[in-house]
């Protein structure tokens, strides 16, 4: 009787092995996880060229022109900068391989042709300032850690990571801190998360809830993303009343567009991706429309919302209106890259394959094993805590500002306005200095990053703090209203910035000029965020 029981009990454990080994297993043939990768691939393609016309054109208001589509209008994603800098990262991959070290991936973006904006462009002067990763996204180097930048270009993760957010996050914390940190890299996680769930899920709301496992729940990302699901079950059929409520709480909390209409936070246009998932409930076309009708960066939001219906319904699933304009450019080149969507597809399937078998699964000639992972979410960054914008001041305000030395004030013609007006202030004289005295926790110094620009050593309360380098020139373009030089989180009260011309530049810099601008003034305080309680907390 003992020799039974003992052989019934290693039985009965086998199979619970064999049952559990199967509960955490999932099967998708080549041919599904083919046609839900290029599903992906797809979405990012047609909602940017959707959402492309919109950008931007509402800020802190819903878009309510109408909204036109051809199929030809795809054509124009080959040139943005969602789908191309990503596509570096894979280059990257494709040269030093899938656990490439983060420095190859900033070189692969840093030195490719296309022009970058906002956390990507200050990740690119930092490279070639000699800032690394992570370094290169915190909030000591960039202004910009909180931005969209990798929320829009981290999609090629989740699409390698069918069931594995916990793989997905890995790459993630390498890739997102080139260019963002905290709430920027969460982004850029949450999203690689909803693809990672949507290959086996079609449950908007389970999808969404089960990608917010993959970020720290106390991040004001997670809190912002929570804030719309809340909203959506209160009005679950009435998107502008939600978006309204949520514009209230969350509109105003960028440091990159501090005190200004645009808002290029990664949280508030994250939320509008979901707001597109939640009020579209699947259909292609309202997730779209959603999307871009919230406003904000109204190309990004639509591409990153289309792409998960596409991973749910695969390529073959999505409508013909949409998708009938990338079989004619399938084997299109996006700029400045290798690929195009055909090859991307199957690059993302032969590293699909590889992080599969890495993690346990299991890969045949016909189907994939999947070993699903739990969400694990990473510790808790957060870029700017308690920092709040105060007031912005011009360089040709007297409020604060002394000028020693040679200032020439330079003029432009301003876009829509017919007289000339003053621009910037210039010096490349040595010695030549600006004073700017304020009262808060700190400060931001704008201007230009130019051609010939040059280098400048900048002092706080009489103290050297860091010598900035105003030289940038590539793909052929200089940029403006650039973030020069910042500090925060000093003591509340006076204090003194003092901006001093080297009169040193680079040896490829044309010049030794220094271009300002302005400043901002931030305090510390409560978020808006943090005062504002919509409906349903009341």
């Amino acid at each position: 009787m003992k020799k039974q029981f003992i052989i019934l009990f290693l039985v009965a454990f086998a199979i619970a092995l064999t049952s559990c080994s199967g509960r955490d297993m999932k099967t998708l043939s080549i041919d599904q996880l083919r046609d839900k990768i290029a599903g992906g691939w797809a979405g990012k393609m047609i909602g940017v060229a959707y959402g492309a016309p919109t950008e931007f054109r509402a800020q802190g208001e819903t878009y309510e022109k109408e909204l036109k589509w051809e199929p030809a209008f795809v054509t124009g994603s080959l040139r943005q900068d969602d789908i191309y800098v990503q596509l570096s990262f894979m280059m990257a991959m494709d040269k030093y391989g899938i656990d490439a070290p983060a420095e190859k991936f900033a070189e692969s973006f840093a030195t490719a042709g296309y022009r970058l904006w906002h956390a990507n462009v200050q990740a690119r002067k930092n490279f070639f300032d000699g800032i690394m990763p992570p370094a290169s996204g915190s909030p000591e180097y960039s202004l910009h850690a909180d931005d969209i930048d990798f929320q829009i270009e981290a999609d090629y993760i989740g699409f390698m990571c069918p069931g594995m957010p916990q793989t997905s996050n890995k790459i993630a914390d390498k890739v997102g801190h080139i260019m963002n940190y905290g709430d920027g890299v969460y982004g850029g996680m949450f999203v690689a998360a909803l693809y990672a769930e949507a290959f086996f899920e079609t449950d908007i709301n389970k999808i969404t809830n089960r990608a917010l496992l993959s970020i720290p729940a106390e991040s004001d990302y997670a809190k912002c993303i929570n804030d719309v699901v809340a909203l959506h079950a209160k009005y679950p059929n009435d998107w502008r009343t939600s978006w309204k409520e949520l514009e209230s709480k969350w509109g105003d909390v960028d440091i990159c567009g501090a005190l200004e209409p645009f808002n290029i936070d990664a949280k508030l246009n994250g939320a509008y991706i979901v707001m597109g998932l939640l009020y579209g409930g699947g259909d292609f076309e309202k997730t779209m429309e959603v999307s871009i009708r919230c406003g904000q960066d109204s190309d990004c939001n639509p591409s990153n919302a289309a792409a998960v219906i596409g991973v749910i319904r695969g390529y073959s699933g999505i409508p013909d209106k949409w998708k009938g304009g990338i079989e004619p450019i399938a084997d299109s080149l996006f700029i400045f890259t290798n690929y195009s969507f055909n090859s991307a597809v199957e690059n993302t399937l032969k590293y699909v394959k590889q992080l599969i078998q890495q993690n346990g699964g299991i890969i045949t000639e016909d189907e994939v094993k999947i070993k699903v992972q739990e969400p694990l979410a990473p510790p808790l960054e957060v870029s700017f805590p308690n920092v709040v914008p105060d007031y912005k001041v011009s360089v040709f305000e007297d409020d604060g500002w002394s000028w020693k030395g040679n200032w020439a004030v330079l003029n432009r013609k301003e876009r829509g306005i017919e007289k000339v007006v003053p621009y910037v202030r210039y010096s490349d004289e040595a010695g030549a200095e600006v004073n700017f005295t304020f009262n808060g926790t700190g400060a931001v110094i704008t201007g230009d990053w130019k051609k010939d620009g040059g280098k400048a050593d900048v002092y706080v309360d009489g103290k050297l703090h860091r010598t900035i380098d105003t030289y940038y020139w590539w793909a052929g373009e200089e940029k403006r209203d650039a973030f020069l030089w910042h500090v925060l989180n000093l003591a509340s009260g006076k204090h003194t910035v003092r901006l001093v011309v080297t009169g040193k530049k680079k040896v490829e810099a044309t010049g030794s000029g220094i271009y300002l601008k302005g400043a901002t003034v931030f305090s510390t305080g409560m978020k808006k965020n943090e005062e504002v309680k919509l409906s349903f907390e009341k």
